[in-house]
């Protein structure tokens, strides 16, 4: 809680405001309630007003001067029962206060309608453009305008000069206050991937220990947010270089509270998202997490500042500031506790409505992925960077050395996982997200145990915009280089993280889209097991298997056994799982080798809560 203040002129667009119909006493108990000193300042008189307004504005600017000398000079630990309440200022006006009393018979000051353009016909009507003439004549104009139409000495002088006028202070342009991150090196938090597609890594673990030390090295400039979920996000660590920012009371029983926390977390996504805002723009660095289906919530605050963003990057004296970094987690695929509710990736489509040069999508299939984009995004200025990535334990594919020049490039052929070296593939199986890999990669398997000499290709997407066409977005493949990938001709497999027409959208002007069959998440979902959540959407490795047979022109007529079994599979799936409530042992244990692989150890539901 800090100073505040609040402007109650009695309506909104058509109707009344709540806070304006209670009473004084009411409201004043209200805004104690919340922590702050109240201090109230009603009328219409506006030289009254005035006068009324500047005294309690010194009084207000005293009492925050004590308050922090209690606690910069005195030393006193301002929480808890010595928790200061902030001033806070309320000024009581009319709506349309020294505007048009009435027009047209209606009132208007003092009304709903002053919200509106109430003389909307000045150019055609008499009465209007009367009414707007005294209006503006009220100001008295002769007396702040000089004969050429500038403002007089009194007026242009008033405003102050330099670094104190709004626009130039450099609290308003946080890009002139930005100071680089100090990083340490990602590489060092780096998983050992001695063979690809093996292990059981919890990848926002991996990246929670990295943003600990990137907190510990800027501890005035960088901070966390989440939506009460950091601990469930896996990034408990970061707890580790500091705690939650916490100004009232403290019990025995409570973790990580302090008043100089830097990790912000409170069930409010909105709060999350505006105090992260606020800060980016006043020259820090943030990240926030937050599960993938509540993220929506920020959908318009989002908006706004992807719009911002758009605009100032044709404002030159308006320095960049840093990147708004989202971690989406708990995402689709893994919501073995909470089901159909927390079942939405939808925010990637909002997202990308926006304009290319200022939003980014990273779907990083595995820990060292993950750490090699957090590391980009993390540096990056001016930029929307979404990041989804899941928490619970998955394979891993990618050494670091790999991960790194597989995020450089943003979309790649995996040759360990193709067997088309030799020509043109038979069929192009493509994935984007951590699940639709280990999917794609498991049906790659099943096809290649039916078909030996089945030549495929597997390309993984971890930049989402490496999709669309050059001359939509800066990261863009040209024609040339997407074909290269994905061939003119040649049926392609799909498997996507979220919404299967979103691909088709980023891809139509590709010559080979007609051969594109989308795989992703629409809208079947319940509190079932992993595998099951992919069967119910079509995403499931046998389901992608039968997609390819039917689609490659030279098994038609080989293929009848192999779909029959595929679809027996499918079968046998859903009877183990509705009797035994857990996936197919061959599915729970399934690997690319037989390594054993890199494992991550995880924290209690007690520290860590699922929901």
């Amino acid at each position: 809680i800090r100073p505040g203040a609040g402007h109650l002129n009695g309506y909104k667009i058509a109707n009344p405001t709540v806070l304006a119909r209670i009473g004084d006493d009411e409201l004043v108990e209200l805004l104690r309630g919340y922590g702050h000193t109240p201090y109230l300042v009603a009328g219409d008189d506006p030289p009254r007003m005035h006068q009324e307004f500047a005294a309690v504005l010194d009084r207000c600017l005293d009492e925050i001067g004590a308050i922090q000398r209690r606690a910069r000079e005195d030393g006193v630990d301002l929480v808890g029962p010595d928790r200061p309440r902030w001033p806070m200022i309320v000024l009581r006006s009319p709506k349309g206060w020294t505007g048009p009393d009435e027009v047209d018979g209606l009132q208007v000051e003092g009304s709903w309608r002053s919200h509106q353009v109430p003389f909307a016909n000045a150019r055609d009507d008499d009465g209007h453009r009367k009414v707007l003439e005294d209006w503006l004549r009220s100001y008295r104009p002769e007396e702040l305008f000089d004969e050429l139409g500038a403002p007089v000495a009194a007026v242009r002088d008033l405003h102050p000069a330099g670094a104190r006028r709004m626009s130039a202070n450099p609290h308003a342009n946080g890009g002139l206050m930005l100071q680089p991150l100090r990083m340490p090196h990602f590489r060092d938090y780096a998983v050992d991937v001695s063979e690809p597609g093996t292990g059981a890594v919890e990848s926002t673990r991996v990246l929670g220990a990295f943003l600990r030390d990137v907190m510990r090295q800027n501890m005035t400039t960088f901070r966390v947010f989440a939506p009460d979920e950091n601990n469930s996000n896996r990034l408990g660590a970061v707890l580790e270089a500091t705690d939650r920012t916490w100004s009232a009371e403290r019990l025995p029983t409570d973790d990580h509270l302090a008043p100089d926390g830097r990790v912000m977390e409170i069930l409010s996504e909105h709060l999350c998202q505006g105090w992260l805002e606020g800060y980016l723009l006043t020259g820090r660095h943030g990240f926030f997490s937050c599960y993938e289906a509540f993220i929506h919530i920020v959908d318009s605050m989002f908006n706004q500042h992807a719009k911002w963003l758009k605009t100032t990057n044709g404002i030159a004296w308006r320095r960049p500031v840093a990147s708004l970094n989202y971690l989406l987690t708990s995402h689709v695929w893994r919501q073995d506790h909470n089901g159909f509710s927390h079942q939405d990736p939808g925010f990637i489509d909002h997202v990308v409505n926006k304009k290319a040069d200022v939003i980014r999508v990273y779907l990083p299939p595995d820990a060292n992925t993950l750490l090699s984009v957090a590391d980009h995004c993390l540096r990056s200025r001016q930029y929307v960077n979404v990041i989804v990535a899941g928490k619970q334990p998955a394979l891993q594919y990618l050494d670091m050395d790999a991960a790194v020049v597989h995020a450089t490039k943003g979309i790649g052929i995996w040759e360990w996982a193709s067997s088309d070296a030799d020509g043109e593939p038979d069929v192009v199986m493509a994935c984007a997200g951590d699940v639709p890999t280990m999917e794609t990669l498991a049906a790659v398997e099943i096809l290649r145990g039916w078909f030996p000499d089945l030549r495929i290709r597997v390309v993984n997407v971890v930049d989402l915009m490496r999709l669309q066409d050059e001359r939509a977005h800066p990261h863009g493949l040209s024609d040339a280089a997407f074909d290269a990938l994905f061939t003119r001709d040649k049926p392609v497999v799909f498997a996507y993280h979220g919404y299967p027409w979103l691909i088709h959208r980023l891809t139509y002007r590709r010559s080979n889209h007609e051969n594109f069959h989308v795989r992703g998440y629409v809208e079947e979902g319940t509190t079932t097991t992993p595998f099951d959540m992919c069967v119910l959407n079509g995403l499931d490795r046998f389901n992608l298997a039968i997609s390819a047979i039917d689609r490659i022109e030279r098994l038609d007529g080989r293929a009848a056994h192999a779909r029959e079994a595929l679809t027996n599979k499918l079968i046998e799936h859903r009877l183990y799982v509705r009797t035994h409530g857990i996936d197919l042992p061959e599915i729970r244990d399934w690997a690319w080798s037989g390594t054993a692989g890199p494992r991550s150890s995880g924290g209690s539901p007690l520290r860590e809560p699922e929901a």
